[in-house]
């Protein structure tokens, strides 16, 4: 299943941050205070509930394997003091609240450049392949130069304030192109339903897996050629890592033109999984490592274990948002 990971790993927080980018123009537009407070109370204090009592409930399963016995005072120390506060999924609310509020301090000063770039964008909606090239240098440039100086793997924080190093500006940056896509109306923009660009919907998707196929069959022989020096391992590394930034962004545009094209109704299920969205991210940790968990002792396919622990995940997830949802107190924060 590592594949999986990896294709995963890949793209998906870049498209989540380039995503929450494009909604921030119609926040902003009943102003900056009320922009910041309302950001405030959505992500930063569902932050801190996440990483000081949903994490500690997700991650008993870990302590449980390595310790082998039930001792909850030990495991909340343990918790907060030998593992550092580990902060899990909820690093991603953390850093897009930090990123909301700096785009919202200096929005008066660059809200008409933003848009001016929005309209210059929304200008190669009839030439994808121009597009494609243009997202995949500032892709490169975003996260390449950071990569080779941190390594792709370094993290670093305070306490549960952690983030990836290598990849801070990437996310940054796809941050910001979301909202200069959403500086216009979806309905003007790239992804439009008219628009030549998401036509090209197959093309992208075909591209998205052809890439990362291209990505995991390079792997052996560049590894092949390192230890035989043949080739400098910055070299080897830079070249993988070109590789990995096309998939990147051949994964985020295939999704998003493959949904919009299909998947942009208003039926009863769509509307009630978009409002638990965000709720769901928030819990479904919990549910994955138990799930996971539970599951150890028992002799079937990995890929059945897959398909329980995502669907529990989902479905209990989805149902205790809906139900959190219509408590007054917590709804505003969900």
């Amino acid at each position: 299943m590592d594949i999986f990971e990896d294709f995963n790993d890949i793209f998906f927080m870049s498209l989540m941050f380039l995503i929450s980018g494009i909604f921030i123009f119609n926040g902003l537009g009943k102003g900056v205070k009320i922009f910041i407070r309302d950001r405030f109370l959505r992500l930063f204090v569902p932050f801190l509930i996440g990483v000081s009592v949903l994490m500690p409930l997700a991650y008993y399963p870990a302590y449980l394997l390595a310790y082998g016995r039930h001792d909850l005072k030990h495991y909340i120390i343990d918790f907060f003091t030998v593992e550092a506060w580990p902060v899990g999924p909820p690093w991603f609310i953390w850093v897009l609240f930090l990123f909301n509020l700096i785009f919202a301090l200096f929005f008066q000063r660059i809200k008409s450049t933003v848009s001016n770039y929005g309209i210059k964008l929304a200008s190669l909606k009839s030439r994808p392949l121009k597009l494609i090239v243009l997202l995949y240098l500032i892709t490169w440039l975003l996260h390449i130069p950071l990569l080779l100086l941190a390594g792709p793997g370094s993290w670093t924080g305070i306490g549960p304030f952690d983030f990836q190093v290598s990849r801070v500006f990437l996310y940054f940056g796809y941050f910001l192109m979301g909202t200069v896509i959403g500086s216009m109306s979806l309905n003007d923009g790239i992804f439009s339903q008219n628009s030549p660009f998401l036509r090209k919907w197959l093309a992208m998707l075909i591209g998205c897996f052809a890439v990362y196929g291209v990505l995991k069959f390079s792997e052996m022989p560049l590894k092949h050629l390192i230890e035989t020096q043949q080739i400098p391992i910055f070299w080897a590394s830079l070249l993988y890592r070109s590789i990995w930034i096309l998939s990147c962004v051949m994964s985020c545009v295939a999704f998003l033109t493959f949904f919009r094209r299909f998947l942009n109704n208003t039926n009863s299920a769509w509307q009630s999984l978009s409002a638990s969205a965000y709720g769901i991210y928030l819990i479904h940790y919990i549910f994955v490592l138990w799930a996971q968990f539970l599951l150890l002792d028992f002799e079937i396919p990995v890929i059945a274990k897959f398909i329980i622990t995502f669907s529990v995940s989902v479905c209990l997830s989805w149902v205790i948002t809906y139900y959190l949802k219509k408590i007054a107190a917590i709804r505003r924060y969900l």
